[in-house]
């Protein structure tokens, strides 16, 4: 039976990592990015990984408490990517003016940098 490639849309930060990596492992964008699912795979499946545990931790059903070391270091790394997921997509700035609202904020030199409310 002949398979053949399916069009998958990617994230651009999983992409330009792919991109990344492929260059240092000799490998084409598309085989890097097949590594990786082939090494997800096998985690998930792994017997020293409770992947339902995981699943559970980070839908909010158990507590973190109750998973073992690398299990917790899985969910900490998902929360890092989702909490960054998220920041990204905030606009404070826009929010506040649209509300019509001042707001303050600390800049790169530790100074009070007050904006007014615009409109």
């Amino acid at each position: 039976m002949s398979r053949t490639s399916q069009p998958t849309r990617l994230p651009a930060d999983v992409y330009d990592a792919a991109v990344a990596a492929a260059a240092v492992s000799s490998r084409a964008v598309a085989q890097q990015i097949a590594h990786w699912a082939r090494i997800g795979r096998e985690l998930e499946m792994s017997p020293q990984v409770n992947n339902r545990a995981i699943t559970q931790v980070l839908a909010g059903a158990v507590s973190y408490d109750g998973l073992g070391e690398q299990e917790q270091a899985i969910v900490r790394k998902e929360w890092a990517e989702r909490v960054t997921a998220l920041r990204s997509e905030l606009d404070y700035a826009a929010g506040f003016a649209a509300a019509g609202e001042s707001y303050s904020e600390i800049d790169e030199d530790g100074n009070l940098v007050i904006h007014p409310p615009r409109g």
